[in-house]
C-alpha cells in the first residue's frame, strides 16, 4: 500500500508541476477560480505526501514548501506564466494544511486501532 501511495503522490506532484509550468492553454480550469484551484491541488499534494512519508512528515513538509517556492520562481522563465507571492502563500499554506490532515488521519487511525485492540 505504501508504494501505491508514494507513486500517487509523485504522480500528483508531476501533474501539478506540469499545470504550473506548462502552456496555459493545457492547464485545467474549474469554477473554483485561481486561488481555489491552487488550494485544491496543493492540499491534495500535502495530504498525499503526508500519508506517503509518515515517518518523515516534518522534513517532507519543509522540503515541499521550498520546492513550491522554486516552482513558483521557475514561472519567470515559463512563457505565458507569472510568479506571484500570493500564489506561493496559497500553495505552501494549503500544502501544509494537507500535511496536517494527513497527521490527523494517522492519529484517528491509531486511536481506532488501539480501541479495537482493547475491545477484542
Amino acid at each position: 500500500m505504501s508504494i501505491f501511495v508514494r507513486f500517487f503522490a509523485w504522480l500528483l506532484a508531476a501533474a501539478v508541476a506540469f499545470a504550473t509550468l506548462g502552456p496555459p492553454g493545457l492547464r485545467p480550469h474549474s469554477d473554483l477560480g485561481q486561488d481555489g484551484e491552487h488550494a485544491l491541488a496543493f492540499v491534495l499534494v500535502g495530504l498525499a505526501f503526508g500519508l506517503a512519508y509518515r515517518t518523515h512528515r516534518w522534513a517532507v513538509a519543509a522540503v515541499s514548501v521550498v520546492l513550491i517556492g522554486l516552482l513558483e520562481l521557475m514561472q519567470f522563465w515559463a512563457p505565458g506564466r507569472h510568479a506571484r507571492l500570493e500564489d506561493f502563500l496559497v500553495d505552501a499554506g494549503t500544502a501544509c494544511i494537507g500535511f496536517a490532515l494527513a497527521a490527523a488521519v494517522d492519529w484517528v487511525m491509531t486511536r481506532l486501532r488501539t480501541n479495537s485492540a482493547l475491545t477484542s
